[in-house]
């Protein structure tokens, strides 16, 4: 979400496209947009502080099929199985996130998955592109930075007294809405669309605003307006297409559970970064002076900010499997199950 991605981010629910219905031997291409919860790499490619190439991030965690977009090794046949074109920093505004420089704007973002149609014409041609374009499964994930890193940015920022949150949410709904549409002239007709987790739950807000280990009121409050309203939105826009195209993917219903119990889903604690300094280890960037936990797998959070990959495993299951609870109007084995009968 903000400075750097955690270990395995959800783009890892590639992992199990082989598994997962009886379209298994037909694997479709996967494409990401949106911010550092699912940059798997773009930022290490450019001029910004907003990046995750330095001990402990970016340590290996296997063969990703879809490689960061700006990779030099994405080409020829590589391209065919799709291309990740998320940006740590961005949000649904173009104000959000001025603090980094040489990040990928979701408007750029949208450019380059253009960019990238043409150049996948040239190998397969435009008609088997469009094709590959309709087939695959898109993941978009946005939000959570247009509160952190401009609404809350600093006390008194320009959006906060231009807005106030009600508002606030109304109008980046509206952008978000002008966005999807944009995706789907490109193009793209499976699309899952994460909410914001519990923002006022990370470890990084604790840290300021906590005194006992609660969670931050104002965060929560964003929260809690921003994720039923993109819900709303999600299902107008399905309705005006005559399609179930955007699918609401409820992490901050997935958040909560493990949040609000981490002993139950094998976590010793929800508030302390694995990763970090100051209280909760919710101060600052993860770097080789930060304190590290010893074993990972026991904390929900990686780093002030970004679950850990076990965490991350948890919320893919639930978006494999889940109930209408976590995903409207269905999840993963639906669609996969759906579209294996076209």
């Amino acid at each position: 979400m903000e400075n750097s991605f955690t270990l395995v981010t959800i783009f890892g629910l590639l992992f199990t496209l082989g598994n997962v219905g009886p379209q298994a031997e037909a694997a479709r291409a996967f494409f990401v947009f949106g911010d550092s919860l699912v940059d798997n790499g773009n930022n290490n490619y450019l001029a910004t502080t907003a990046r995750a190439d330095a001990y402990p991030y970016g340590e290996q965690i296997g063969s990703e099929p879809t490689l960061p977009y700006l990779s030099p090794e994405l080409n020829g046949q590589r391209l065919l199985i799709g291309a990740n074109f998320a940006s740590a920093g961005i949000g649904i505004l173009n104000d959000t996130g001025v603090q980094f420089v040489n990040i990928i704007r979701i408007g750029e973002q949208l450019q380059y998955f253009r960019q990238y149609q043409q150049r996948v014409s040239a190998l397969i041609g435009p008609e088997q592109t469009q094709r590959l374009v309709n087939e695959a499964l898109v993941l978009m994930t946005l939000g959570g930075n247009d509160f952190v890193n401009n609404y809350y940015l600093v006390p008194f920022s320009a959006r906060s007294r231009q807005f106030a949150l009600p508002d606030y949410v109304v109008y980046i709904i509206s952008e978000y809405r002008k966005i999807l549409l944009r995706l789907y002239e490109l193009g793209a007709r499976r699309v899952l669309v994460t909410g914001t987790g519990p923002l006022g739950c990370v470890p990084a807000e604790l840290a300021q605003h906590s005194r006992a280990g609660e969670c931050a009121v104002e965060l929560q409050r964003a929260s809690a307006l921003f994720n039923p309203q993109l819900a709303e939105m999600l299902s107008g826009l399905n309705a005006e297409l005559g399609s179930d195209i955007f699918v609401a993917v409820n992490t901050n219903e997935m958040h909560m559970d493990w949040i609000n119990n981490p002993q139950q889903f094998g976590f010793v604690t929800s508030k302390v970064a694995c990763c970090g300094q100051g209280p909760y280890n919710g101060i600052g960037l993860c770097t080789i002076a930060s304190n590290l936990c010893p074993n990972r797998d026991i904390y929900a959070f990686w780093d002030p900010f970004h679950p850990s990959e076990r965490a991350n495993k948890l919320i893919v299951q639930q978006i494999i499997t889940g109930s209408t609870k976590y995903m409207h109007p269905m999840n993963l084995s639906t669609i996969m199950e759906l579209d294996s009968r076209v």
